[in-house]
């Protein structure tokens, strides 16, 4: 079973990512739970525009009133405070700090969110008359089943949309990408089906892009299912987000795998050889061996990543070590490969390969250092937007880069299949009585 089989197996036994939050929330308002932690925390939402709307409906409302229950929203500012300095505050001047109070003394309450200029997250939090009380003071046991409903103003400025400010867009987005994965395949489909029954030295190589890329179209649709029904009932489908992440990584993990076999294959090869022997992809135990370590480095902090995120997409975020480390992986990895690509191109005497190289050479730093650009870029935008800038912005430059690296392989399988010069002039040659290939 090769390296990569086995880091499937372990992803999905041990991780199964999360997809967003859901924005209609069910659940039950427990006065137990609520006296234990000062306040039981329901959720959170990023509202924007002058209609943004929070409607709660209770079935037992006779018990609620009973209870004084009361729901309290706080400004995300002001609820960071509160957690960075919860000794401070006794439980009854904590929620004193509620900008919003909701009193559940019907059986559906709406309520309108004021806003401020920009986009603004609340935290809403439940509390009743025992959430303050003594502890020897038990609480009443039943609880107050809920359905609370989050929305922002649509289009036409109707309470209707499900999706927060960080969220808005995302829809639109992989809708457009699903369809140009469609429009890609029904022009490419064949010529690359034909490439691959062929065979050849790049054969390999392009099973591996196609893989990667199927991958990579795969976590778009799933992302495009369950935005789209996230859209109508702010549930989703959770599982489609959690498959839509699992295949990012799988791409993710596919695409180092192959950038470092080729990369360290070419940096080996060429120190051991003469000049004039053609390049090969070997299989060596110090070329397999230092891209299995890289990868599995990698394949453990995207674990680590996704056990700790929190919101969609948290293979991309980076508010967390796991994901700092992430990031300067990939800077290491760019700068490293880079190098060693630039020796080989000052160095070489054939203008067919140079270009190959260089071309080569582009794909792959896109591909590594398109995560910290946008990392480092959205710092400029506000918070609210910065997810989506890194998502968005890593997303299309990584299927940019592979589809540079498929024109590159694609173009040379060709040119090797009529050419009576590619057994020396190209690289990825096949090379007499050389049987060793990387298993994927």
């Amino acid at each position: 079973m090769g390296p990569l089989r086995l880091l499937a197996v372990a992803l999905t036994c041990c991780c199964w990512p999360r997809g967003s939050q859901s924005k209609t929330l069910r659940g039950s308002f427990s006065s137990a739970a609520a006296r234990d932690a000062q306040g039981q925390s329901i959720g959170h939402f990023q509202f924007h525009g002058d209609h943004a709307l929070l409607c709660v409906r209770i079935n037992n409302i006779a018990v609620a009133m009973g209870k004084e229950a009361k729901l309290h929203l706080f400004q995300a500012p002001e609820w960071l405070k509160l957690q960075e300095n919860s000794q401070d505050y006794s439980c009854h001047e904590k929620l004193a700090k509620a900008q919003l109070t909701v009193t559940m003394n019907q059986t559906e309450h709406n309520m309108t969110v004021s806003q401020s200029p920009s986009p603004q997250t609340w935290h809403v939090l439940y509390a009743d008359k025992y959430t303050c009380r003594a502890a020897e003071e038990a609480p009443p046991e039943e609880d107050v089943p809920f359905e609370m409903v989050l929305l922002n103003p649509d289009a036409e400025g109707n309470p209707l949309d499900h999706f927060s400010a960080e969220e808005s867009g995302l829809h639109e987005f992989f809708f457009l990408l699903v369809l140009v994965y469609f429009v890609i395949t029904c022009i490419s489909a064949q010529s690359l089906w034909q490439a691959l029954k062929k065979g050849g030295p790049m054969h390999t190589v392009l099973k591996v892009l196609t893989t990667a890329l199927l991958l990579q179209a795969g976590s778009a649709f799933a992302n495009y299912i369950h935005f789209s029904s996230y859209s109508r009932d702010g549930l989703g489908v959770p599982w489609m987000g959690s498959l839509a992440e699992f295949f990012d990584i799988a791409s993710q993990i596919q695409m180092l795998y192959l950038l470092l076999s080729l990369c360290m294959g070419w940096t080996i090869v060429r120190m051991k050889k003469a000049q004039s022997r053609p390049l090969q992809w070997d299989s060596t135990p110090a070329s397999t061996g230092t891209a299995v370590v890289i990868v599995l480095t990698q394949s453990v902090l995207l674990l680590w990543e996704q056990f700790e995120g929190t919101g969609h997409h948290s293979s991309h975020s980076h508010h967390n070590l796991a994901g700092i480390l992430l990031l300067i992986l990939k800077v290491c990895l760019a700068l490293s490969l880079g190098c060693g690509l630039y020796q080989i191109i000052t160095v070489e005497r054939s203008t067919l390969k140079r270009e190959f190289y260089i071309t080569f050479a582009k794909g792959c730093i896109l591909w590594f250092l398109c995560h910290p650009s946008f990392a480092c870029i959205s710092v400029i935008f506000n918070d609210y937007q910065r997810d989506k800038v890194i998502t968005i912005g890593v997303i299309l430059c990584q299927a940019v880069a592979m589809v540079i690296l498929y024109r590159l392989f694609l173009s040379h399988s060709l040119y090797w299949e009529v050419s009576s010069l590619s057994s020396v002039t190209l690289p990825l040659t096949i090379a007499s009585g050389h049987k060793s290939r990387p298993h994927f």
